[in-house]
């Protein structure tokens, strides 16, 4: 049975590990997710005009009227619509941003593997975050998603600009790559979770360790997020996919078709996994809904397809994906040794 660590267990504890600097120097700092509010309003009027009510409701002055008017559709039978305007009021009255990158620099250089993190302290609270830039790079970089009510995000999201300075300890952690072989290498993330796997996906293609001894070796990331705007590097992540034919990049959207004409992965992350598994190369029994999303046909647009046999997987998001993803392969026979996870949250 693989391990799966606790990567937010280090919050409560990284005040007490070594210093690495006092004076590291913000760089920079860029809002990741964009404010989509007039979209909103148009898929708002277009889930209202079926039930005739366009006319009737403006919920974009007034909170309350979202409810209202969600509770209307749901009495007169348009329970799904209901559903899709609770839904884009969460996204129209969330705080923003969301979702921030930082860059900064030390004063020593910080020698780390790809996919460790660092205690990051700001305002003189301390959390972990995991380092999403290449060790190659000169500057060092996380994302960080706010959480509300929290005591650091928040203050990061708003308040953080470049010049400042921070305390950095660390680096740390055990989510590293394996030794370079022949098998694929799958990235599964939610959210923030990605930062780590991302180091590690862009030290694979600029150190060449995505080829295998003259033979490229396919390199995959599942991404999950709620909204499109919400996957962290999501550009980064397309313009690999666009310029590396053994790169592929499969976002999975949960709620982004609500808003926009999103057409591709709506699913968890891992059942978009088992989506593009051959199931022809499937030996191990699966159980029976596992073994339903097999039989499905992937919405991503990608032809190639994943042979546990080749596998090796390196996860990190929410305890509730990681340790769902982690039983998926497990059961379809990718041995223990081969899958790194951590999980937090």
């Amino acid at each position: 049975m693989v391990h799966v660590r606790e990567h937010a267990s280090q919050h409560d504890s990284i005040a007490d590990l070594p210093l690495v600097t006092e004076s590291a120097r913000i760089t920079d700092v860029d809002a990741m997710d964009v404010d989509r509010r007039s979209e909103v309003e148009s898929a708002v009027t277009r889930q209202l005009k079926p039930a005739g009510l366009e006319s009737t409701y403006d919920p974009f002055n007034d909170p309350q009227t979202w409810d209202d008017l969600a509770s209307e559709l749901a009495a007169d039978g348009y329970a799904d619509v209901a559903r899709n305007v609770t839904t884009l009021s969460k996204r129209y009255h969330r705080p923003k941003p969301m979702l921030t990158r930082v860059r900064f620099e030390t004063d020593e250089d910080v020698d780390f593997v790809a996919g460790q993190y660092v205690g990051f302290q700001y305002s003189a609270i301390p959390r972990a975050y995991s380092l999403s830039g290449s060790p190659t790079q000169d500057d060092l970089e996380i994302c960080v998603r706010r959480v509300p009510g929290g005591r650091l995000s928040p203050r990061i999201c708003d308040d953080l600009s470049p010049g400042e300075t921070v305390t950095i300890r660390g680096p740390y952690g055990e989510l590293v790559l394996g030794d370079h072989s022949p098998r694929d290498k799958v990235f599964v993330a939610t959210g923030t979770g990605v930062a780590p796997l991302k180091s590690m996906i862009d030290y694979v293609f600029e150190t060449g360790r995505d080829v295998y001894r003259g033979k490229k070796r396919d390199i995959w990331l599942f991404l999950g997020a709620d909204w499109d705007d919400d996957l962290p590097y999501r550009t980064e992540f397309r313009e690999l996919d666009r310029t590396h034919e053994n790169f592929h990049f499969v976002p999975c959207l949960v709620l982004e078709s609500v808003l926009s004409e999103w057409d591709g992965e709506t699913e968890f992350v891992q059942h978009s996994l088992l989506k593009h598994v051959d199931p022809s190369v499937v030996t191990a029994g699966l159980n029976t809904p596992w073994e339903g999303w097999l039989q499905k046909q992937p919405r991503s647009g990608i032809d190639a397809r994943l042979d546990p046999a080749t596998m090796e997987v390196y996860a990190c998001g929410i305890n509730a994906m990681v340790y769902g993803l982690v039983r998926v392969v497990e059961s379809l026979g990718v041995p223990a040794s081969r899958i790194e996870a951590e999980g937090f949250g």
